[in-house]
């Protein structure tokens, strides 16, 4: 990692900029892979999945007897993890149900709005080099307690055309049957569009790389809405003299580890705490199996000195990290200064790992600095919000002389005609 110290403020933003690969040779790409999809179905994507993933499909749907068959293939101890992860997931977005409130902005005039749920979501679930089958509790789970009555789900499948049974086993437990064993840019291109085997759908949701990532947007163009742009996994921690250091070190890893292209930054008060998290570092990566990775990642991750706590809030939310860690004493004070932030863990032993899997909130999160403006996953992600109105003559009476000079005012004629003909009626 890069240590900088007591960086200056207009550097910041340089030093908040995330890695990335050329974007115009990703958009041709994109654009060719979903030209082909669009004309040729299945057909396209059966190609670029030989040529991506160097597997050669014949039907990408699984079937439900494999579905329901990968229960002997998982362990007991597994089983009971991935239900006590359910049962907390469950239980956090279930909170998040809102209840129909009924405004009456002026007498005889009511407001309200009420939820739909959106009618078929497309889910993406890596599995590149690993099978992230806990991102289907994050997602189904909400996109269940919505109501949406079409689920499809879309994940690489493995080199004998297989989807690990994890995946299947854990997509079963959230009530999701409709798997197709395709993954990357051509995953999401039949998803927008449709093919003879893959259904289109309303909206695709799920993170992935930066392939997955610039097709989900270039999806937007063809009238499918996403979640938010979620690309390669990031993390912040703010460490002061109190953090334990080989907790920092464990947290910092637990995100390199993800991918290459992952980004990790520690921001400290203390000179002391920097160096025991530096060797802390090479301690614990020598035991890891995802070792190269992690070491690929680090090279492009700094570790900053700044002068003050308050200091290195202003510098995360610049940033903006999908997941932020307060490793600091009184970390309650600090709250409300974060302003931008996926997700937050305070204390030192609210571990990352803990959002990502079992604590109940939802680890899909903005990443690359969306966390300015967009939301982690939650059931509003899955959910249309439609306003209700209902006037009575007291309400049309009370209102209606108001609408009538306003339109005028526009010169929408058509407008002020709609209220006035009610109101000459109300009044014979």
């Amino acid at each position: 990692m890069r240590r900088i110290n007591n960086p200056e403020r207009i550097k910041w933003k340089a030093l908040s900029e995330r890695p990335t690969i050329n974007l115009e040779n990703l958009n041709q790409t994109v654009n060719q892979v979903f030209d082909e999809i669009q004309k040729e179905g299945d057909k396209a994507v059966k190609k670029y999945t030989h040529f991506f993933d160097r597997v050669d499909m014949e039907n990408f749907e699984v079937s439900i007897e494999s579905i329901n068959n990968t229960s002997i293939e998982i362990s007991k101890e597994l089983k009971n993890a991935i239900q006590l992860a359910f049962n907390n997931i469950l239980k956090f977005h279930k909170t998040q149900v809102e209840t129909v409130q009924i405004t009456e902005t002026i007498a005889g005039v009511k407001c309200w709005r009420e939820n739909r749920a959106i009618e078929k979501v497309g889910i993406y679930i890596p599995g590149g080099s690993a099978p992230l089958f806990s991102t289907i509790l994050m997602l189904g789970i909400p996109a269940k307690i919505a109501g949406c009555p079409e689920i499809i789900l879309c994940t690489p499948p493995r080199k004998d055309g297989s989807v690990d049974p994890v995946i299947l086993y854990t997509a079963k437990l959230v009530g999701i049957n409709r798997i197709y064993a395709v993954g990357g840019i051509q995953a999401i291109g039949g998803l927008t569009f449709g093919t003879e085997t893959i259904p289109k759908v309303d909206k695709i949701v799920g993170p992935g790389n930066q392939y997955v990532t610039v097709a989900k947007q270039v999806a937007q163009n063809f009238g499918v809405s996403i979640d938010m742009p979620a690309g390669p996994s990031e993390l912040l921690i703010i460490a002061d003299k109190s953090a334990n250091p080989a907790f920092v070190a464990s947290d910092l890893l637990s995100q390199a580890e993800h991918g290459i292209d992952s980004q990790v930054v520690m921001l400290s008060t203390d000179k002391t705490i920097i160096e025991s998290v530096l060797n802390e570092i090479d301690n614990q990566l020598a035991q890891l199996e995802r070792k190269e990775i992690a070491e690929k990642a680090l090279e492009n991750c700094n570790i900053i000195l700044l002068n003050s706590i308050t200091e290195c809030i202003d510098f995360s939310n610049q940033y903006a990290p999908e997941h932020l860690i307060l490793a600091v004493e009184n970390y309650q004070q600090y709250i409300s200064q974060i302003v931008n932030a996926g997700s937050v863990f305070l204390g030192n032993l609210s571990c990352e790992s803990a959002g990502d899997y079992a604590s109940g909130t939802n680890h899909t999160l903005p990443t690359n600095g969306y966390a300015k403006s967009y939301s982690g996953v939650s059931i509003d992600t899955f959910l249309k919000k439609i306003t209700f109105q209902e006037l009575t003559v007291e309400g049309i009476k009370n209102i209606g002389p108001a609408i009538e000079i306003m339109a005028e005012t526009e010169k929408l004629m058509g407008h002020k005609n709609a209220v006035s003909i009610r109101l000459k009626e109300l009044a014979q």
